[in-house]
């Protein structure tokens, strides 16, 4: 035979050497949870290994993240019941849980590319992402609020806003929102194809933000669709998005591909709780090895066509790399 594939594979320094993806510690974003108090490091029962901080454990968090090569983080927080409602008022307090936690991270950790999470669902006394009318989600109303956040988050020193929530313009809105006040550097990582997937369940414990009624079906996608990713990834781009997300990863890598080819700009995926609490538990049977799934998953991901991923993995693929 004079084509013999097999030779390509023969030593780790040939399969090295011809790989054509590979994983660098700057490709992730470590995703964060804060917590009101002081000392606080409580494990996510649905999520070993993982935590929620309180901001002084937190700026520890992310100088340790630092230091180990990771350069991006999102922040989402766990806002007390007392706090919400259905106006979304503690989102856009200045010295909310949120804004006092960016202030913390960037005076840790100036150089750092914080994200931050921008979305109704932590502070709905409904849990969902957007203000609710007889258990509608109200798009138009919604996205006002979600304008005045984004600002909110730039004021507070976010470099990127995240926007998660899935309502209609709200990536326009944002983006006249934050020229308007003089934020024309912060940048706006647009969640734009987000599927209603059963794969959030142990975030949405985390931050103790599912649905107090029905399902979120009427503004997250159908996981049935592809088409629609790319309009929903095009049309972010459109209204001013800088990076666009496939969330989940996994089971979307399909989508990851397609936007990847359609794209003018970088392309992320969020490799999402349940993806990462699947393998944990599968581990912890014995059923699987554990980094070897973690890295044939992330690898998966950006071979699909992802130039940042968002894992709960961030420390151990690091520490695999590095």
């Amino acid at each position: 035979m004079n084509i013999r594939p097999r030779r390509l594979r023969a030593s780790k320094a040939i399969r090295d050497m011809v790989a054509e993806t590979s994983l660098s510690p700057t490709d992730f974003i470590a995703p964060l949870f804060a917590t009101e108090g002081k000392n606080i490091k409580e494990e996510i029962d649905s999520m070993p290994g993982y935590y929620r901080f309180s901001l002084d454990l937190l700026r520890k968090e992310v100088k340790e993240l630092w230091k180990m090569g990771c350069r991006s983080a999102l922040l989402f927080v766990k806002v007390s019941e007392m706090l919400k409602d259905n106006t979304g008022k503690e989102a856009l307090n200045p010295d909310g849980l949120m804004q006092r936690a960016i202030r913390e991270i960037k005076e840790a950790v100036p150089g750092i590319c914080l994200m931050t999470d921008v979305a109704l669902d932590p502070y709905s006394s409904y849990g969902h992402d957007g203000l609710v009318e007889d258990e509608e989600i109200l798009n138009d109303e919604t996205v006002e609020v979600l304008a005045e956040m984004a600002v909110s988050h730039a004021q507070a020193g976010a470099d990127f806003i995240a926007p998660s929530d899935m309502m209609d313009g709200r990536i326009e809105a944002m983006r006249i929102a934050l020229e308007t006040t003089g934020f024309i550097n912060t940048g706006i990582m647009a969640y734009s194809a987000k599927y209603a997937s059963c794969f959030y369940g142990p975030f949405r414990d985390a931050l103790d933000s599912a649905p107090g009624f029905g399902d979120k079906k009427t503004y997250q996608m159908n996981p049935a669709n592809h088409r629609e990713g790319i309009k929903e990834a095009l049309l972010d781009i459109q209204e001013g998005a800088d990076i666009v997300m496939v969330k989940p990863a996994m089971a979307y890598l399909d989508v990851i591909k397609s936007v990847k080819e359609v794209s003018s700009v970088p392309v992320s995926a969020y490799h999402v709780s349940g993806e990462y609490a699947m393998i944990k538990a599968a581990a912890q049977k014995d059923w699987l090895n554990e980094e070897q799934a973690m890295v044939e998953s992330l690898t998966a991901i950006k071979r699909a066509g992802a130039d940042l991923i968002a894992t709960y993995f961030v420390k151990d693929i690091i520490k695999y790399l590095i």
